[in-house]
């Protein structure tokens, strides 16, 4: 781009293609960026976009954390626990995260490992391997079903569900309504289940647990919010999760010489995932409405705007890491931004490093080197959750 002609849109299917040169000149010439046309304002910088994340007066996500769900402003019922600030947000997320203790991942390992080789080992032997369709469509949607106790024929469907909230046309916004914006999605049958057939899984220890609410009552959750807790959750844990492993056959075989030295050593794969997950996130952004005006480099927000906190592009910054274009599985990471920061810090975010680190393993004993077929990858049309819905990889003699 010339002098002057500085644009960026999220939809712009050719800017998401590669967004990071945008995003560089964003962050030296427009730090703070207002795109009239679709009338939304742009945080890129890593220290702006940090402050943002943290800034809960000025800057709410109780009008949701996706740009067009803030825009259009739909009713939020109770229980979506990202779409929530503090007071409420705490009492929520204080039930959710129990979900996600140490223990309770650490005793999921062996369960995804076992159905991670399940999926790769009919295909040693095989010339190819996607990287998306093989093993990101399903170790995702398997975890959190193992985690909410539901039954394996039933779990495509809350994959189908994850995906059609979070899917636009390409180059157009995800369609948005003032009507109530989500519902719990399909899963009030798996609720009722676990009602009359309680277990040792997620959903039986949500219906049963006892909480205090803000009037300070002493009470069990509704079914509903229960169906709001789990597809607010599987729709992150899925989707957002998923995109990851397009990404790693992808960047990693662009760099063969760390790939090699994962497979030396074995050590180097949790670093490499938060390498990945660093270099290319699979939420490239967050929104905030604005609450009350703010300034930024000398420019006024208004109250009332939709504000874009542009976490790839902070992960990118030059201010904050050292050459941040490189892929560089020994980095000393300081804090990314592609969990959030603060009190919305994803909740996930072992869970996502779990699957992570154990696909990249399982890869890697089977298949050392692999080249991707690009001509036959297929990008997701989401401009919410960045990433593949195929990634192909040649695995047999062609490599």
């Amino acid at each position: 781009m010339r002098a002057g002609d500085l644009y960026y849109d999220p939809y712009d299917v050719e800017i998401d293609a590669d967004p990071y040169p945008v995003y560089r000149r964003l962050r030296d010439e427009a730090p703070l960026y207002h795109n009239e046309r679709l009338d939304f304002w742009g945080l890129s910088r890593y220290e702006d976009v940090v402050a943002a994340l943290k800034d809960l007066r000025r800057l709410t996500s109780t009008r949701g954390d996706i740009l067009e769900v803030v825009k259009a402003a739909p009713v939020m019922p109770p229980g979506i626990f990202i779409n929530e600030d503090p007071p409420l947000h705490t009492i929520h997320r204080a039930l959710v995260s129990r979900m996600f203790t140490p223990k309770k991942i650490r005793a999921l390992e062996e369960k995804v490992r076992a159905f991670c080789a399940a999926c790769l080992d009919p295909l040693v032997g095989e010339e190819r391997f996607d990287f998306v369709l093989d093993i990101g469509a399903e170790l995702p949607m398997r975890t959190i079903g193992m985690l909410f106790g539901i039954p394996d024929s039933e779990q495509a469907s809350l994959r189908s569900t994850a995906q059609r909230a979070l899917r636009n046309q390409p180059g157009r916004p995800l369609p948005v309504t003032k009507e109530k914006y989500f519902d719990g999605g399909n899963y009030g049958e798996y609720v009722k289940w676990r009602v009359d057939n309680p277990s040792d899984d997620i959903i039986t220890e949500l219906l049963t647990l006892e909480f205090t609410d803000l009037s300070g009552t002493v009470r069990r959750l509704t079914r509903q919010e229960v169906q709001i807790f789990v597809g607010v959750i599987a729709g992150a844990g899925v989707e957002t999760t998923g995109r990851l492993f397009g990404w790693m056959g992808k960047v990693l075989a662009e760099h063969p010489d760390q790939r090699a030295e994962l497979v030396a050593d074995p050590a180097l794969i949790p670093r490499a995932v938060e390498e990945l997950l660093r270099y290319e996130p699979p939420g490239p952004h967050v929104a905030r409405y604005v609450t009350e005006d703010v300034e930024f480099y000398g420019q006024t927000v208004p109250a009332g705007s939709a504000l874009l906190l542009m976490l790839s592009s902070a992960n990118h910054d030059e201010r904050q890491f050292l050459d941040p274009e490189q892929f560089d599985i020994h980095r000393d990471i300081s804090q990314h931004v592609t969990f959030g920061h603060g009190v919305h810090f994803c909740l996930g975010a072992g869970l996502a490093r779990l699957e992570g680190r154990i696909a990249l393993e399982e890869v890697l004993k089977r298949w050392p080197d692999w080249e991707v077929d690009l001509s036959a990858a297929r990008r997701a049309p989401t401009s919410t959750v960045r990433g593949w819905d195929s990634m192909p990889a040649l695995i047999g003699r062609s490599v």
